[in-house]
């Protein structure tokens, strides 16, 4: 008798710790993917030091439709005088003429806005990288908040980059293109959540996990 109630504790610390490992894996992607959504959909902003442009694709100084939607964004929220200066982010892949920074100042800077104001940083292509850039020109310049301009899923893990590197961040999600909420789908909702995850998991402890997609 003593070993069946030796068994029967044994069995029911078992079961819940198998219990709380379930809760655990309904609850933390639940939460995760609720957080993502809700960032997506918060829209509120003010004024900032800079602007940047997360970078995307772009083909021979063409910006792909994903691009040309961020480059809109920005050109919207800097006429509304939200900030001075503009940042355009992003390095080229082997083989490119161009960078995704240079087509995005090409852009702006034949779209009406005056190139001294637009500072384009050829690094990066994926987000923690780009991020570690501009942060890094923000630092240069005495700047301490910057609205991000960037897809509405990808919101939260871009602020919650440069929050980490001591920038106070706004993000301006595009209003257009193939990534806005109003084409936007639920894999791109659950693949950044799952990025957002690995990030904070793993990316604040030195494991840089690389999320390029060629966009």
């Amino acid at each position: 008798m003593r070993f069946l109630g030796a068994d029967v504790f044994l069995f029911k610390i078992i079961r819940k710790i198998v219990g709380a490992i379930v809760l655990l894996a309904i609850v933390i992607p639940v939460f995760t993917i609720g957080k993502t959504w809700i960032s997506a959909h918060d829209s509120t902003i003010a004024s900032a030091d800079a602007i940047v442009v997360l970078g995307a694709a772009q083909f021979d100084g063409r910006p792909s439709d994903a691009l040309e939607a961020r480059v809109i964004e920005a050109k919207r929220i800097y006429d509304r005088g939200l900030a001075k200066v503009i940042f355009t982010v992003g390095g080229g892949a082997p083989g490119d003429r161009t960078t995704e920074a240079a087509t995005s100042k090409f852009w702006l800077s034949t779209h009406g806005i005056k190139s001294r104001n637009i500072i384009a940083i050829e690094k990066g292509r994926d987000t923690l990288v780009s991020t570690q850039s501009y942060v890094a020109q923000m630092k240069k310049m005495k700047f301490k908040s910057v609205i991000i301009v960037t897809d509405p899923y990808h919101c939260l893990r871009a602020m919650t980059m440069a929050n980490d590197l001591g920038s106070t961040s706004y993000c301006s999600p595009v209003l257009t293109g193939p990534n806005s909420l109003e084409h936007s789908n639920l894999r791109y909702l659950l693949r950044e959540s799952g990025a957002y995850f690995a990030y904070i998991t793993l990316g604040r402890r030195g494991i840089h996990v690389s999320d390029h997609l060629n966009q």
